[in-house]
Parts: C-alpha cells; sequence; structure tokens
C-alpha cells in the first residue's frame, strides 16, 4: 500500500475509533491508546484489525446513516454475528445458513449482520454471489413461451444453471447460495427447504384470494453489499431487517417488471380493466398489500405497514436530534411506493443526504464477469440492475451498473 493510501485509511479510522469511542463513552485514555495501536498495523500491515466491539457497533452504525432506509428506529438492536474465522466456502455457506435461522427466529424476525474477514488480499476476498439469500428464480421466455418466476433473477438464474442447479421452472423455486473466494471456482450450496419460511398468501374478505396461489418468503437478507468501517472494506456482510408490506405487495409482486399480478388480482375482484379512469391498478394494489398483512399476521410472521414505518421513522429523526446527531436521509427513496401523500415523510421539506460513514456501499454484481465470459456481453441487465444515471451524487465504488436498492432492511426490490 503506497504512503498516500496509508494516509486515507488513517485517517478515516482515526475518525471511525474518535466517533465510536465517544458514542461508547470511553475515556479519553482508552482512545489515545487505541488510536496508537491501529496507526501502528496500518504502517506495519497496511491493514488494521477491528476489535469485535468496534465491528458490532460500527455495523448498526451503518444501518443508522443508511439514508434510504425507513426502518432505522432500532438501529441498535441489530445482532451481529462475526464470522472473520471462516476460512473456507464450506465453513462461509455454513454462517449463511446459520443467519438464514437465526434471521428467522420461528417468524418473529431478528435483524442480523454477518461479517466476514475484509477484504485486502483480493485473492482471498469473499463473495455472496446471491443478492438476497432466498430469492426465487426467475426463467425468461424462450420461443414465445410464458415467462416464469422472478424477472429480477433471471441472470443469476443462469448462473446457478451453469453451476448444475436445475429448479421446477415454476414461479416459486428458491435459488442455491453461491459463494466465491478470489478468482476461484464459485460453490453452490443448496438451502434445505426446513430453512425456507414461506408466506402463502390469503384475504381477510376476498374468499377466492388463495386461488392466485401467491406466496413469499419470510425474511429479506441482503447479500451482495458491502460493508464499510472506518476504511476496512467488508465485500461479504449479508444483513436483514423485516419486510415492510408494499415491498412484497406493491413492488416485488405488483411492479411490471416483477410479478406483475395486478392485472390477475383485479380480474379476481372482477374490476374494469378497459379504462384506467376505474383505478382498477390502484383498487388491485391495495387488496393486494392488505394480503401480504394478512397472510403474514395469521402466519405470526413479523412484517410493518408503511404508516406505521413512517410514523416510527419520525420517532428515530426525534431521537436523533435529542442525541445531537443529524440523519442522512433520501426522500424519494424514504416515501413508501402506495399512499405516500398520506404519510408524514411525504411533506419533510427537511430531509437530506449525507456522507457518513460506517456504511453499506454498492458492488458490482459478483458473477457479472463470469457469465459475460460464458455468454458473452450481457444484452440486458436483470430488472435489479440499472444504471445510476438519475443518482449523480451516488457513492457506488465502480462505474459498472449496480443493483439499485431503498434500503439493505426495508428495501424496495
Amino acid at each position: 500500500m503506497d504512503n498516500t493510501n496509508i494516509e486515507e485509511l488513517t485517517k478515516k479510522a482515526e475518525a471511525f475509533i474518535e466517533l465510536l469511542y465517544a458514542e461508547l463513552d470511553k475515556s479519553e485514555e482508552e482512545t489515545e491508546n487505541r488510536l496508537i495501536s491501529v496507526r501502528e498495523q496500518i504502517n506495519n500491515l497496511g491493514s488494521y484489525l477491528h476489535t469485535e466491539e468496534e465491528l458490532v457497533h460500527g455495523a448498526r452504525m451503518a444501518w443508522r446513516h443508511n439514508s434510504r432506509c425507513i426502518g432505522r428506529l432500532f438501529w441498535d438492536k441489530l445482532e451481529v454475528i462475526d464470522a472473520r474465522q471462516a476460512e473456507n466456502e464450506d465453513q462461509i455457506a455454513e454462517a449463511l445458513l446459520q443467519h438464514v435461522e437465526r434471521a428467522n427466529n420461528g417468524g418473529r424476525i431478528r435483524p442480523v449482520l454477518t461479517v466476514f474477514r475484509s477484504a485486502e488480499d483480493e485473492s482471498q476476498r469473499i463473495r455472496v454471489w446471491n443478492h438476497q439469500l432466498i430469492r426465487y428464480a426467475g426463467y425468461p421466455s424462450i420461443d414465445g413461451s410464458a415467462r416464469s418466476g422472478d424477472p429480477a433473477s433471471d441472470h443469476f438464474t443462469r448462473v446457478c444453471q451453469q453451476l448444475g442447479w436445475q429448479g421446477t421452472g415454476g414461479n416459486y423455486d428458491v435459488l442455491p447460495l453461491v459463494v466465491g473466494i478470489g478468482d476461484g471456482e464459485p460453490r453452490l450450496f443448496p438451502i434445505p427447504t426446513d430453512l425456507i419460511q414461506e408466506v402463502h398468501l390469503s384475504h381477510p374478505e376476498i374468499e377466492r384470494f388463495p386461488e392466485l396461489q401467491l406466496r413469499w418468503y419470510s425474511v429479506p437478507i441482503i447479500s451482495d453489499m458491502q460493508l464499510e468501517i472506518g476504511g476496512i472494506l467488508y465485500t461479504a456482510a449479508p444483513f436483514n431487517g423485516w419486510y415492510m408490506e408494499t415491498e412484497i405487495g406493491s413492488r416485488n409482486l405488483g411492479d411490471t417488471g416483477r410479478y406483475n399480478l395486478l392485472p390477475e388480482v383485479a380480474d379476481l375482484m372482477g374490476l374494469d380493466r378497459s379504462t384506467n379512469t376505474t383505478l382498477w391498478k390502484d383498487r388491485a394494489l391495495l387488496e393486494l398489500n392488505r394480503a401480504v398483512l394478512h397472510s403474514f399476521k395469521q402466519a405470526g410472521v413479523s412484517i410493518v405497514d408503511h404508516h406505521t414505518a413512517a410514523d416510527q421513522f419520525v420517532r428515530f429523526q426525534q431521537q436523533e436530534e435529542e442525541r445531537g446527531r443529524e440523519v442522512s436521509s433520501r426522500w424519494s427513496w424514504l416515501i413508501p411506493p402506495m399512499s405516500p401523500s398520506a404519510t408524514p415523510i411525504w411533506h419533510d421539506q427537511s430531509l437530506m443526504e449525507l456522507d457518513l460513514s460506517p456504511q453499506f456501499l454498492y458492488q458490482s454484481p459478483a458473477y457479472q464477469g463470469w457469465l459475460e465470459a460464458l455468454d458473452g456481453p450481457l444484452k440486458s441487465a436483470d430488472s435489479e440492475l440499472i444504471s445510476p444515471s438519475c443518482d449523480s451524487d451516488s457513492k457506488e465504488t465502480t462505474t459498472v451498473s449496480l443493483p439499485e436498492m431503498a434500503c439493505p432492511f426495508h428495501h424496495k426490490m
């Protein structure tokens, strides 16, 4: 590492240690001793090792700083699992499966983050190739046949198939885990069925709703972002919160680029789709979200509605103000995708995105170059792989198209 990079890392490390130790009410002596130790490690090794306390609180701070998350009221409840000792793909996969089980918690979803070793040595850099640990496969239309599954997973499904996995071709095939280390061949790990918790959707009033045969998995575990703490990058640090109902009803099931189910819901309800003036989309969207809320509650799986989530965000703002901390917020990502003007966030003109660290950062899909090597340049991206052209101040660390998400813990994808 050259002197410029050492100076930059030292600066970031010092800023983090000073901020963290102040929040934890450490003494000046403790702070100075730790700063001396960190500087020595960086000068001798070109990097430094976080203590478990620094890792845990740093990860929690990254959630607190995430400008696109509406659910930050509970940032200090994040459970952080230190898996930096995992050396090979088998150990990594075991830790990922343990994360799934711990997060599900029988339906009472826990916010959990599992962090693997940092990424200084590229030959040993760990990447989880999945966008989420649990996600459904996508099967594009072939020769005019009907497509199935989640369009957002089309490319990654192709990766899994190239690695030997085969699904049923249905709408709800859960993809396997794929883990890579450095430039080594990625390895595939099927997820045991007893760890996959799904909720089948019904409706509190529409008796025929189960005829649609809809379902969704219980917890969104984002696994392709990197965690930055004090200048150290953790390229594998999967994490989860719990769902907000519009993420499933409005986005995953309702978006035209995803399962596109509003027409089917409207037809089941007997709505007139011949003209937009009947507001059939709005009515179908509402009932689809009601079905999600109802079904998760009936199944005993944690979920929050978008009005409650917005109220919780306001409480988070108030708490942070009382503690003298600024809140980084991007309005366009915090407003829910249904009835946003009925929430207090819609009317808040004070929201501003700030450059805060620790933080979560985007990184290019681990499989991008690998898939192009097999099939040539990708002619189209997954619906989740979009250019940040409308995001001129975004903080992506590479110039390629990246997964765009509203929030790691309460995301829009």
